[in-house]
């Protein structure tokens, strides 16, 4: 068997998910002999590639951009993992939710918050068009499999990245493999 094209996405989220993730330590050393990795946030690529294996997506879809690139993720990807609280439940990322949509969230943080020269920039390429409610990923697209954690440890996601290197379907079973937060 070759090696499994694999990706790792950064949505709305604090990037604790790859901080764990690089907590697989030596192992990584494993998991570059198995893998092709073909897009990742420490990766210069710009473009999410066609004939993905596996792509581990961290955060919740809170902007326009994460629409866009979540659905070319589903196109393109053979197996799709939420990977984290906020992929799987919206998490820290969706507490801005009960404020209202996007103009609320933008008055606040732009205007109601600033002392000197409170103004929403409009400019394109500064913000990202917010959109109203930040989304757990399976609200957008369908997913295959889930890794539950704040950040998940690196045990639980070296089990899932193992079994799937194997050919094999991952174990979620057990508080080990299921714990939130």
């Amino acid at each position: 068997m070759g090696k499994l094209r694999f990706a790792t996405v950064w949505m709305g989220g604090c990037s604790g998910c790859h901080m764990s993730f690089l907590d697989l330590d030596e192992w990584l050393f494993d998991l570059a002999e198995a893998v092709e990795v073909v897009y990742s946030p420490v990766a210069d690529v710009k473009t999410f590639p066609e004939n993905v294996d596996v792509t581990l997506v961290e955060g919740a879809i809170a902007n326009q951009d994460h629409l866009e690139l979540i659905h070319a993720i589903r196109k393109h990807s053979r197996l799709v993992v939420s990977f984290g609280d906020c992929a799987v439940t919206g998490n820290v990322t969706a507490m801005r939710n009960p404020l209202g949509g996007a103009e609320v969230v933008l008055d606040r943080a732009y205007q109601d918050a600033q002392l000197l020269h409170p103004q929403v920039p409009h400019d394109d390429g500064i913000v990202p068009p917010l959109i109203d409610q930040v989304l757990p990923v399976h609200a957008v697209i369908p997913v295959d499999l889930y890794i539950p954690g704040c950040p998940p440890p690196a045990k639980r996601i070296r089990a899932v990245l193992q079994a799937l290197i194997e050919g094999k379907p991952p174990e979620m079973i057990g508080r080990e493999m299921l714990k939130f937060g």
